[in-house]
């Protein structure tokens, strides 16, 4: 019967496994352990009686948090890329109202300008009679109604068709 006082070091260097696999070893087998002057544990070891096969290493089981953060990345990228395609198909259609909109402001803007030219003429052609009233209402009132008002009517006569021929086309 051998028995060594060894550290936890010398323990793991013997048996071929980690210092704190050669830790736990000695607390699981209530192996005696002491202090040594340099204030390192020692564990007596009767290295005849200890029969320890280490197991052999199994590959350590993936982080469980990583593996659950690369599943929650991956549903939120195929989330991400769900949302943005619904996005892009909300803005083909506001693109293509936004289209319809302009257009329709674009002719009604040309309607109102002709509508405007319109009125602008119709204004002047209004002035121009009124101008064409107020001198035969003023020939009228002078007494000379025979030729002078006349040749005015004649003169409204041509304009009002003149008006009509311009409205017609």
């Amino acid at each position: 019967m051998c028995v060594a006082l060894l550290t936890y070091a010398d323990l793991s260097a013997r048996l071929n496994i980690s210092r704190e696999a050669a830790r736990s070893l000695a607390r699981r087998r209530r192996l005696p352990r002491s202090r040594s002057d340099d204030g390192k544990a020692l564990v007596s070891v009767d290295l005849a009686e200890l029969r320890y096969t280490p197991r052999p290493r199994r590959a350590r089981p993936a982080d469980p948090i990583a593996a659950s953060m690369a599943r929650i990345e991956a549903i939120k990228t195929e989330s991400f890329k769900a949302e943005i395609a619904r996005l892009e198909d909300v803005a083909t259609a506001y693109r293509a109202v936004f289209e319809r909109e302009r257009e329709r402001a674009d002719r009604l803007a040309v309607e109102l300008q002709q509508a405007t030219a319109e009125t602008m003429a119709a204004n002047a052609w209004a002035t121009r009679l009124e101008d064409e009233v107020t001198a035969l209402r003023s020939d009228r009132r002078d007494g000379s109604i025979a030729g002078h008002a006349a040749r005015r009517l004649g003169h409204l006569a041509a304009a009002i068709v003149k008006a009509d021929r311009a409205a017609s086309r």
